[in-house]
Order: C-alpha cells, then sequence, then structure tokens
C-alpha cells in the first residue's frame, strides 16, 4: 500500500513515515522543507523514504497514493495570532486542495487536526462533541480544515478519518514552533531556568508520537475511513508545573522555575475523552 504523508519532513509526519515505512508500507513524504530540520531529514534519507520537496498545496501526483495523512500546517498559536492570514493559507486552503485531490483520485485521508479546535474547556475530559470554539487563528484554521474535509465528503464523496491530536511530544520536536516538552528539555540539558507562562496549574494531555503512529496504523490497517472523528490523547491530566519538576528529576538537575505571563490563545485546562477510538 502507497502511503504519502504531507508535511514529512516535520514533527509528527517524519515520525509517522519512519513507523509505517518500518512495518512494511511504502511511504513517501511530501514537505515544502520550509520548517524541516536536518534532524528529520537525516532520519528519513537513513531509512531510505523517498522526500518530494513540494507545497502540499502545489502538488498532483495524489492519484499515485492510496491513503494520504495530511499532517503539513503550521502550528504555533502565538503565530497564528501575528500571521493570521499565512495561517488561513497554509493550513485551511492546504487542506482544501490535499482533500479535493483525494477526493477526485479516490485516495483515502487521515486529517490530522488539533484539540485546539476545542478553545476553552467547559466539560472534563474533553468529549469528541465539546462545543468548537477555538480561541486561537492555528486552532481556527485546524476546523476549518475539518468543515472542508467533512464537505468534499457530501459532495464528492471523500473517504476520510479525522484525528483530533492532543499534546504530542517525541524525537524531533521543535521547541521554537510548539511543545512544551521539548522545550523544558531543551533548556534543563543546557541548565537553563525552565519557563513557564502562566501560573503553571493549566493542564495538558500529553502524548506520545508513537502513539499517535499506532492509532494511524491501525486506520489504515482496518480501512477504518468512516468519515469520523477521533480525540487522540491519553485522558489523563498533567499540570504544567508538574511537567517542569518531572524533567528536573529525568536530567537530574535542581533547575529554577522562571512564571511569566500567558501567551495569547493559551488554553487553561485540556484533556481528552477518547472513549470513542475504539478502533
Amino acid at each position: 500500500m502507497r502511503v504519502l504523508v504531507t508535511g514529512g519532513a516535520g514533527f509528527v509526519g517524519h515520525n509517522l513515515a519512519l513507523y509505517l515505512a518500518e512495518r512494511g508500507f511504502d511511504v513517501v513524504v511530501l514537505d515544502s522543507l520550509e520548517r524541516s530540520t536536518s534532524f528529520a531529514l537525516e532520519r528519513l534519507r537513513g531509512r531510505g523514504i523517498p522526500i518530494l520537496k513540494v507545497d502540499a498545496r502545489f502538488f498532483d501526483g495524489y492519484k499515485n497514493f492510496d491513503v494520504v495523512v495530511h499532517a503539513a500546517a503550521y502550528v504555533s498559536v502565538s503565530e497564528s495570532i501575528e500571521r493570521p492570514v499565512e495561517y488561513l493559507d497554509n493550513n485551511a486552503l492546504g487542506t482544501a486542495k490535499v482533500a479535493y485531490n483525494c477526493a477526485r483520485h479516490g485516495a483515502r485521508l487521515v486529517y490530522l487536526s488539533s484539540a485546539a479546535v476545542y478553545g476553552n474547556s467547559v466539560r472534563l475530559p474533553v468529549p469528541k462533541d465539546h462545543p468548537i470554539n477555538p480561541v486561537s487563528l492555528y486552532g481556527f484554521s485546524k476546523w476549518l480544515g475539518e468543515l472542508i474535509v467533512n464537505h468534499l465528503n457530501t459532495v464528492y464523496g471523500l473517504r476520510y478519518v479525522i484525528l483530533r491530536l492532543f499534546n504530542v511530544y517525541g524525537p524531533g520536536q521543535n521547541p521554537s514552533y510548539a511543545g512544551v516538552v521539548a522545550s523544558f528539555l531543551e533548556r534543563a540539558l543546557r541548565g537553563e531556568p525552565l519557563i513557564i507562562y502562566g501560573d503553571g496549574g493549566q493542564t495538558r494531555d500529553f502524548i506520545y508520537v508513537d502513539d499517535v503512529s499506532q492509532v494511524i496504523l491501525r486506520i489504515i490497517e482496518g480501512d477504518a475511513f468512516d468519515n469520523e472523528v477521533y480525540n487522540v490523547g491519553t485522558g489523563r491530566p498533567i499540570t504544567i508545573r508538574m511537567l517542569a519538576e518531572a524533567v528536573k528529576r529525568v536530567v537530574g538537575r535542581e533547575l529554577d522555575i522562571v512564571f511569566k505571563g500567558p501567551k495569547p490563545g493559551d488554553i487553561r485546562h485540556s484533556y481528552a475523552d477518547n472513549i470513542k477510538l475504539l478502533i
């Protein structure tokens, strides 16, 4: 089976590509390389995974694949507030072009959305039918992508599944754009203070990237393209202060913790009700 991973030189994308290739799939990576890292590229090349340097919005070879996993996106909440039009163009319009081409050529689509679509939680754990009220342009752009994918199913019969990822962490995560785990570890290994934005009481649901890849693998193997939406998280909340203390224990250093003002668009509490994820 041939699988195309858009954004496949990014954090989630390249880990997924490696995971699927190691399990016998014919995987190709599509990425503009605008925000890729040498770490991701070296891992992909070491495994012999083809890398197509092209923006997903301008690729015309979707007909050559059975499944497309659309991971390409800008992912910074704070940056999305500063550059809203670029986020809407890249994330929402990019999803429209990928999904439309999948529909045209009969490819099945896994759209990687985000828990950011929910905004501030009114119910915890956050169920799949939680009200949608994104507080950042990033979350809004991912929500528009979901609406587009669903509409293309209605009009063109696109077969898809939407995965709302919670806080994914793992090797190759870029602390410049997303990921408090990567940021804490990077600073801790340099012996620098850990910076918490807000009071540290905000909760998150951290899920390892290979666990996300396992969910996608099961969807592909089980042909579970049921035109549904699923939360992908552990269902276990951890506060950012607890995470900072855990990182200090892991690196074995007594580090200061510095508190700064909360970031715009930051959500107070978020952890998944993933009971619907019965794959």
